[in-house]
């Protein structure tokens, strides 16, 4: 997925001012923040500790309920962008106050039907958006040389 294209489609779409975007911090990726960044995203990070292969963990689910929580008052209505059924209750909880717009799965396929469930009829699949939000390396090229928002 172009991250450029999906920052510019929340914005057009639904005229998503402040896009957070949940990651675990590794050292070694300075310039994957630079570039989100830069592509208008405003960065949470959460520590990471290796599981027990070796793997790097960095779970941020409840730091995303927290921050829609605090946020509450500040939107009229939330885009979650997730396909975690850890999310079920917090999606429920802002249909109920009709502070959702909408979720936003990666796939229809792989998204929780807790998720489906508690979104109702405002969960929309990207795997459905794919023209309009797949990687276009001369798009990138423009973005790279500041010849695009």
């Amino acid at each position: 997925m172009d991250f450029i294209r999906f920052r510019r489609y929340l914005r057009e779409k639904y005229a998503v001012a402040t896009a957070y975007y949940f990651i675990g911090y590794v050292s070694g990726n300075q310039d994957l923040y630079s570039f989100l960044q830069k592509a208008g995203y405003i960065l949470m990070f959460k520590p990471t500790i290796p599981d027990g292969d070796g793997n790097i963990k960095g779970n941020i689910d409840a730091d995303l309920v927290l921050q829609a929580m605090i946020d509450f008052n500040n939107y009229d209505k939330a885009v979650v962008v997730s396909s975690d059924g850890d999310f079920y209750s917090l999606v429920k909880y802002l249909y109920g106050k009709n502070k959702l717009e909408c979720v936003i799965s990666p796939y229809s396929e792989t998204c929780s039907s807790l998720l489906k469930k508690s979104a109702k009829e405002k969960i929309y699949f990207i795997d459905n958006l794919q023209k309009k939000l797949e990687y276009n390396e001369q798009e990138m090229k423009r973005h790279r040389l500041g010849t695009e928002p």
